[in-house]
């Protein structure tokens, strides 16, 4: 991509970078424990006149030097500004405090990632998420979430499903525009779009494909929602060729699915399904791909969550660069019917034909 071919700083640019990186982590932490001892919500409440460190350390319960360490990091991290002997909140600390997707990646960052992190080197010389063991002995994480401890568990799913579900109206759309009768939903994970589908059409039967443990959590879903007639199960390792596909569909659908796997673990599963699926069905991928964002925050945060891929997932998989994924699609046997960029927060659904 154009905005990475030349280098965008001096030296003294980069050497202050370099300083800012040095302590990157810190900085984290302290905006973490801003937003979780309350500081940035007295901020907040206070307004544009500020407070100064003894009015925050009584509103926040925190000590006065607890509260005045955290917020002169926040000053260097511009989390904050000073206006005289008073602290006021900065338009990064409002987002730290009340953006929804900044919420979301820090909790993923904090309660999933971060001692996980202290292994990636590790990771890059093995091939295998040594960070995995911050957690548990499962060879990868897909076996363990619903194993994993209820912080962690549940920062994983709020950030999986934050961005998958703002894609949900316009993909069922176009989705439903085939009035397709079945749907086998590969990685259906805990259900929720086999949940929606059911909501959006009366008629269609859908069957999730996934690990026997996650699978389980997605029928109890669909028992609570009353889609239980609907919504079938078909417990399988999609990487074990000794288990079978289920039967005919007229859509075949993987959302944030093949993120999951290795190039040639995913030209496995795809070259599987078109052998399995009827020629006149289609394959529906809806992924993030880092070089198809619009906003540079968005590239760099699917560059860093690829590094979760590697140190905690699986230790082979990533967010792709689409043309990458369109090779292995073609060698498949695949065609691109459509490309749908920009749905949601930067989801890219692909249409597929049998080649």
């Amino acid at each position: 991509m154009s905005r990475y071919a030349a280098d965008p700083l001096t030296a003294l640019q980069a050497k202050e970078q370099a300083q800012k990186l040095a302590f990157a982590p810190i900085a984290f932490q302290a905006a973490q424990s801003l937003r979780e001892l309350g500081i940035l919500a007295v901020l907040d409440a206070a307004g544009p006149t500020g407070l100064s460190a003894q009015q925050i350390a009584e509103r926040s319960g925190v000590s006065e030097y607890g509260a005045k360490v955290l917020l002169d990091m926040g000053l260097s991290a511009l989390v904050v500004t000073q206006d005289g002997d008073n602290y006021v909140l900065a338009r990064l600390g409002h987002f730290l405090l009340h953006d929804a997707m900044t919420r979301v990646n820090m909790d993923f960052t904090a309660d999933v990632c971060y001692r996980a992190m202290s292994h990636l080197t590790e990771t890059i010389r093995s091939g295998r998420p040594e960070g995995l063991r911050e957690f548990g002995d499962w060879p990868t994480i897909y076996e363990g979430l619903s194993r994993l401890p209820e912080k962690a568990r549940k920062s994983w799913f709020d950030f999986d499903h934050f961005y998958s579900d703002k894609a949900f109206p316009e993909l069922l759309q176009r989705i439903f525009a085939e009035r397709p009768k079945t749907i086998v939903d590969i990685g259906g994970n805990t259900g929720k779009w086999s949940l929606q589908c059911c909501a959006h059409d009366e008629d269609v039967h859908m069957t999730i494909v996934d690990l026997p443990r996650q699978l389980a959590l997605a029928l109890d879903n669909a028992r609570e929602h009353g889609f239980e007639a609907r919504i079938h199960g078909h417990p399988m390792n999609i990487l074990d060729d000794s288990q079978p596909l289920p039967g005919e569909a007229d859509i075949w659908w993987m959302s944030q699915f093949l993120d999951c796997f290795s190039p040639m673990e995913i030209l496995r599963i795809l070259r599987r399904i078109r052998a399995a699926m009827r020629p006149d069905a289609s394959v529906y991928i809806l992924e993030l791909f880092w070089d198809r964002q619009h906003f540079e925050a968005a590239a760099y945060s699917l560059n860093a969550t690829s590094l979760y891929f590697t140190c905690l997932a699986n230790g082979n998989s990533r967010f792709y660069h689409s043309k990458d994924m369109l090779d292995i699609v073609e060698e498949a046997g695949f065609v691109v019917a459509e490309q749908v960029d920009d749905i949601g927060l930067g989801h890219t659904l692909l249409r597929l034909r049998a080649g």
